[in-house]
Order: C-alpha cells, then structure tokens, then sequence
C-alpha cells in the first residue's frame, strides 16, 4: 500500500475550477485503480501552513543554539516540521493547481518552502545539493485559461517548469504532467477541453497507480 498525497491549490469550489474538476477525474480513477492505497488530501488553502518569516528564523537560529523558542516560534517551527516530515513520508504526489499571473497560486510557494529543507529533502555535498527523495513520483495536474504549454505564449508558463525544478531538486525526477489550457479564450470549446484533459488524466492515473 502506497501513501499519496493530493495537494490542491485553489480556494474556489470544485464546481467554480477547472484545475479541481480535473484533479477529481484524476482522483476517481486512480482509486478505481488501486484502491488499497492511502490518500492524504492537503488542501493549502485550508490547512494550518506557515510563512518562513521572522518568527521562523527566529526560532531555526534558537534551535540551533539551543536556546527555548517563544510559543509563536516554537509553533511555527514545529508545524513546518511536521509538515515536511509528512511530505518524506509519503511516496507519490498529485499536485492540482491552476495558473495565476503565468505561476500557481502563492499557497503552494509557501508549501514548497516548507518541504524544501537541508536533511530531509537535500542533502549539500562537495559536488552541489543532492536530493534525497528519489524513487518516488509526482502529477501535476494544471489548467490555465490561455495556451501556455506551446506555442507564442509559451515562455510565460512558468507554474509547470518551476514545479518540476523543485520535485527534480529534492531527487524527485518521475514527474508527469497533465494540462487543461485554453478555456478562457475558447470559451465555446471550454467543456470539450476540459473532458479531453481528464481523459487524458484518468489515463495517467492508470499508470500512476501501478
């Protein structure tokens, strides 16, 4: 029995967003699949997620000199801790986001950050930082009003090109990527685009499950 998390990115109702609707069609089939599996869902704009702000410098640089932390710190702290020790824990992600201002909403940088931590994701070594979570496997799952995957605006799709970097980073490099883009200046084509995406997601979830 494999752990995955399904980490969504969207503050709006599953009926109001593409990028959840997609992940749904996703989620559904991949449980068809492969029922036995546990099934974590992070909501990001639902869950406690802290900033890595003065509190938690504060509290990092107590630590590391043994000092007490104050009870702010020491909260902060101790749940970007338990949120990254969660994150090594599990063994395949599903990341549902759709694209705002050419990235993903900022709910999601805030959770990379806290997962992105020396010792538990990477490691530094003489030859560079190496990640140490290799072996596992990721989706992103991202619809976009525009076309951003080809084509003239293509430069300006960073959200999918960052994800990866980050996942690649921390030693994941088994990342498959599922994109409904277009809806938005093609409105009248917006549902066809959008049943094409899930089918082609349910297809991945197949292959994910395995």
């Amino acid at each position: 029995m494999a752990k995955v998390l399904y980490i969504t990115a969207n503050p709006k109702a599953e009926n109001e967003s593409f990028s959840l609707k997609l992940g749904k069609g996703f989620l559904e089939k991949y449980q068809e699949v492969n029922p036995q599996d546990e099934i974590v869902h992070l909501d990001l704009y639902q869950i406690d997620l802290p900033y890595i702000d003065a509190d938690v410098f504060s509290g990092w640089g107590k630590l590391a000199k043994g000092e007490g932390l104050s009870e702010e710190e020491q909260r902060k702290v101790s749940r970007i801790a338990e949120l990254t020790d969660q994150f090594v824990a599990a063994d395949k992600y599903v990341f549902v986001t759709p694209m705002w201002n050419f990235l993903f909403p900022p709910r999601l940088k805030t959770y990379i950050d806290t997962i992105c931590v020396a010792g538990k994701t990477f490691k530094y070594t003489e030859q560079g930082p190496v990640g140490l979570l290799d072996g596992k496997k990721a989706v992103h799952l991202h619809a976009s009003g525009g076309v951003y995957s080809h084509g003239p605006a293509q430069e300006l799709g960073f959200a999918d090109r960052y994800l990866r970097a980050v996942l690649n980073f921390i030693g994941i490099t088994d990342v498959q990527t599922v994109v409904a883009e277009g809806m938005a200046a093609q409105p009248d084509r917006a549902e066809q685009i959008l049943q094409e995406a899930i089918a082609k997601a349910q297809d991945t979830a197949v292959q994910f499950a395995k």
